[in-house]
């Protein structure tokens, strides 16, 4: 047999060798124990998950990832990247006397499953929950310890009917600017009705609450409630059916799934006012332990901006415009509006001014004409499109005149798409001496430009010798002055101030805040998401649900494909699956006041909702009576020292949801703590974005993905099926056909092999290529620390009672203390090595192990490869589980070296190597070290003119 199989003889000589299928076996046995033992199961502090007191009094951590999505392709080996070191770092947690809870639920919702549901007649529940038990199976193998009765998933009734409930709390609150938070709305409807705050009218003036009809109260309180809705712009996506929020549109003006192009359009939407919170978005970013670049992301999302909102009368009516530089007021030479502005309509005349220029009229007869080609015009780009620094400006004037509230002058009102109704006031006033846009359409259609500014590059006030705009914040004021006011000579910042305070005192304008920050879009035209809670009456009032009749579950229909249309048709209007459901859409209801019929609202949630608020289904998941009872909410995710906002201990994700999860959900939980219902005013504390795992990716001469695993290397090329193909680094996908399963690593090598190898491909942080040659390295790591305790002939340990040698508890004490601060800093990769410098140094003294270097040496190796621990540890002779056995601590005296080589210089040329002790003092090192014999002939007598010493591994002396 040897003769023709020598790794099958070698199997022979070798029976309990540590092999791909014992390594199968183990693993398959602890993970049947652990799941029988309820091994990972966090005990809270009460309720029917409560568990041990003693467990209970431990410091906690709450552990997370990001909510994974159930694809129906399964798990390729760069999914799990965080996955395993979430649970690396959480099992390091419990064994240093942790009570950990460490679980994963399921973002079950959104576009895929519905997709496909519509593809191929299955419904979308049916794939999904097919998808999640693939995928729970899939990560069951990895041996995560997940606190498995904890774990849920977005779609199930019992989740979402809480979602539900928190979209009431959201839509019955109001933000009370003067308390700066958010309050039930039954207290804004009892200041009304008091006459404590005034209600206020459509024309400027104030009513009587008791006056209003239910109508014109719900409108009125539709102008504050945190949840509304409104007609208003929205990005159309016909491609997909459905609109989009404006994170969801790709920068070149395309919807993010699909590719499709992306219209603006008016139509009726619920939308979240998170608005109301931006300055506490921005300022509790500061208390957040997140990496700086999402920090910045947020903030620049955010967009806060200082300056001052200013009124131009134009026929009656004001258009207010808001400016940061309000020291350039009195060089704006006309106006911009957003062709969507509401004013337009109101202030365009039936004819043009005579005084209007013919390039002012894009060639249209009227005004109306004008304005209304214009705006379809615009209405087919996209905004990022429209806010392209194009060469040509386009635009069209509108045929009326604004009155420059500084000076008097009128200035032409322009539409310009250039402007969006979805920034500041959606209206601008163009001073094109300082802003290149407005420089550029100042020239385009011959208007004025004023100097404002005092020019130091030397080009002078004569605008019409300029090539392009001049602005600056060093520059003095010039030309800004009336009878009242004066702002030549003052430089920027005294100018802004000195012109608001005009502005506010004349009562045209005020110093003021602006965010880029808009209103949250929520609402979709899909059938695969929550329902919203909401019902219509006969005269259109909106009506929430009572809490009783939650969950408003999804009905079953037979279509579930919301009405697509040609992607490139901008004249299209959405039309929802839940729509064509009559039964399900008119029903009677008895909301308090008798039977009457209501119709439901027929769009859904969008995929965001279920996912702002998981963090705390997770801590008291089978509460039926509150969305999380308070003191469990308190233990898990209260503020403490180092927190004061409380959340998540550690919550691990892709740095692609900087944004939008991350800002959904921090609003979500700053209106649920203003109304009391948690401690919590963040919901992640600590944020760590793990970088990617990537792939080569092969391509043939057409430009298209050949299977990576069947490409061949000759000399440096590659080559399939005969044909030369190009190779690039990139993602990992079945697209690309370079995917490769975790199933299969583990079936060639295990799990505790597959875990090792992600871990040690690089810093957690950084994206790293997938290279399947590379990974049976830390499965010989593995084998190597199975042959160091146990003999592969026999089965039996091979570890002794003896005393281990100084040495060895050196090399011992010192991977002890690296592995354990590398695992709490998360830097897994170097923790691996040390723990493979520690097991090759045992290797090499062939010798049998002291147990007293055995036992720490499966401890240093259990976060990391589990399984092979607890096999170890048991055959050890321990009935335990490894799982909670405290994590080694090492002992500070075999941690130092006894000495350390110190390298003497002199003119920066070493002349002699001193072994000392690593505690000598500066004075001590210099005295050994000018009395070594080496150094004193190489100084030859010369005298010393200087000494740097930097104890204990560096002497340089210069002679003098």
């Amino acid at each position: 047999m040897s003769e023709t199989n020598p790794a099958a003889a070698s199997e022979v000589a070798a029976p309990h060798r540590y092999t791909a299928a014992m390594a199968v076996d183990i693993e398959a046995r602890w993970q049947d124990f652990w799941d029988a033992e309820g091994t990972y199961a966090a005990p809270n502090p009460k309720g029917d998950l409560a568990g041990d007191p003693a467990i209970v009094a431990r410091p906690k951590k709450f552990i997370m990832d990001m909510f994974p999505y159930p694809s129906g392709a399964g798990l390729h080996v760069g999914h799990p990247l965080g996955y395993i070191a979430t649970d690396v770092f959480a099992r390091f947690q419990r064994m240093t006397g942790h009570n950990v809870l460490h679980t994963l639920g399921f973002d079950a919702f959104g576009l895929p499953a519905e997709q496909y549901a519509v593809q191929t007649g299955t419904h979308p529940r049916v794939s999904t929950e097919s998808n999640i038990q693939n995928m729970k199976s899939q990560l069951r193998r990895l041996g995560l310890g997940h606190d498995r009765r904890r774990s849920f998933a977005t779609i199930d009734p019992e989740y979402y009917k809480w979602t539900q409930w928190i979209f009431l709390q959201i839509f019955n609150s109001w933000y009370d600017t003067e308390a700066d938070r958010a309050r039930p709305i039954a207290e804004l409807i009892a200041q009304f009705e008091t006459g404590e705050r005034a209600v206020p009218g459509a024309d400027g003036t104030t009513r009587a609450w008791q006056e209003l009809s239910g109508a014109e109260r719900a409108d009125v309180l539709g102008e504050y409630r945190l949840a509304y809705a409104s007609d208003a712009p929205v990005n159309w996506c016909p491609g997909l059916g459905t609109v989009l929020a404006n994170e969801e549109v790709t920068a070149d003006g395309r919807s993010e799934r699909g590719n499709f192009p992306v219209f603006k359009a008016k139509l009726r939407q619920w939308n979240m006012r998170i608005t109301s919170y931006a300055d506490r978005l921005l300022d509790d970013l500061t208390e957040l332990d997140w990496p700086e670049a999402i920090k910045l992301q947020q903030r620049n999302w955010i967009g806060r901006s200082e300056g001052a909102r200013v009124d131009f009368p134009v026929d009656g009516e004001n258009i207010t415009v808001f400016t940061t530089r309000p020291d350039t007021l009195f060089g704006a030479t006309y106006m911009v509006l957003a062709p969507e502005h509401p004013l337009v309509d109101k202030f365009t005349p039936a004819a043009w001014p005579q005084s209007t220029h013919d390039v002012w009229t894009g060639g249209h007869a009227t005004p109306t004409e004008a304005v209304a080609a214009y705006r379809a015009q615009a209405g087919a780009k996209s905004d990022v499109e429209r806010q392209a620094e194009a060469k040509d400006k386009t635009g069209v004037f509108t045929g009326a005149f604004a009155t420059n509230p500084v000076n008097g002058e009128r200035l032409p009102v322009f539409i310009a798409d250039y402007v969006l109704m979805g920034y500041g006031t959606g209206a601008i006033m163009a001073v094109p001496a300082g802003d290149q846009r407005d420089f550029d359409f100042a020239r385009a259609f011959e208007l004025p430009i004023t100097c404002i500014v005092e020019p130091t590059d030397g080009r002078g006030t004569d605008t019409s010798t300029w090539e392009n705009a001049f602005g600056s914040y060093d520059a003095k004021i010039i030309n800004s002055s009336n009878d009242e006011v004066s702002l030549d000579g003052l430089p920027v910042a005294e100018a802004k101030a000195r012109i608001t305070e005009w502005l506010a005192r004349k009562g045209i304008g005020q110093g003021t805040v602006n965010f880029r920050l808009r209103d949250w879009l929520f609402s979709r035209q899909r059938y695969w998401g929550e329902p919203f809670p909401i019902v219509y009456d006969e005269d259109g009032t909106a009506r929430a649900l009572p809490e009783s009749m939650l969950p408003l579950e999804l009905p079953e229909v037979e279509d579930y494909s919301p009405r697509t249309f040609d992607p490139d048709d901008a004249n299209t209007s959405p039309e929802t699956p839940l729509s064509r459901n009559a039964d399900w859409v008119n029903v009677t209801l008895d909301l308090g006041d008798g039977p009457k019929k209501y119709r439901r609202e027929t769009n859904t949630m969008p995929n965001w909702a279920g996912s702002c608020w998981y963090e705390l289904r997770y801590l008291d998941p089978h509460n039926s009576e509150q969305l999380v009872d308070p003191e469990i909410e308190r233990y898990w995710m209260g503020p403490r020292e180092g927190q004061p906002h409380g959340g998540v201990d550690l919550y691990v994700g892709g740095a692609e949801h900087a944004v939008l999860h991350l800002l959904y959900a921090r609003f979500w939980s700053k209106v649920l703590f203003d109304l009391g219902h948690i401690s919590s005013a963040e919901p992640f504390h600590k944020l760590y974005n793990q970088g990617m795992i990537q792939a080569f990716v092969y391509r043939d001469s057409r430009g298209i993905a050949v299977p990576a695993a069947e490409v061949e290397e000759r000399d440096g090329e590659y080559y399939y099926a005969g044909e030369k193909v190009s190779r690039l680094l990139g993602k990992m996908g079945k697209s690309l056909k370079n995917a490769v399963t975790p199933d299969e690593i583990c079936a060639e090598y295990g799990a505790d092999t597959l875990r090792l190898y992600e871990m040690a491909m690089g810093p957690l942080d950084v994206s790293r290529p997938w290279d399947t040659r590379a990974v049976v390295g830390q499965f010989r790591l593995l084998q190597r620390l199975w042959r160091n305790i146990v003999d592969e002939a026999t089965g039996e340990i091979t570890v002794t009672g003896a005393e281990p040698d100084e040495e060895t508890l050196r090399a011992l004490h010192k991977a002890i203390d690296g592995v354990r601060h590398d695992l709490d800093g998360l830097r897994f990769n170097t923790a691996i090595a040390k723990v493979t410098e520690l097991n090759n140094h045992l290797t090499k003294s062939r010798g049998s192990l002291p147990r007293a270097i055995a036992e720490p040496l499966v401890l240093l190796v259990a976060p990391l490869a589990p399984h092979i621990a607890e096999e170890l540890w048991r055959l050890l002779g321990h009935t335990e589980s490894v799982v909670h056995q405290d994590f080694p601590v090492a002992d500070p005296a075999y941690v130092v070296d006894e000495s350390v080589t110190c390298v003497v210089q002199i003119r920066g040329k070493v002349k002699a190597r001193l072994e000392v002790s690593p505690s000598i003092s500066d004075e001590e090192l210099e005295k050994v070290a000018l009395a070594d014999e080496k150094v004193v002939a190489a100084l030859e007598g010369a005298g010393i003119r200087k000494v740097i010493v930097r104890a204990p591994k560096l002497v340089n002396i210069v002679p003098a």
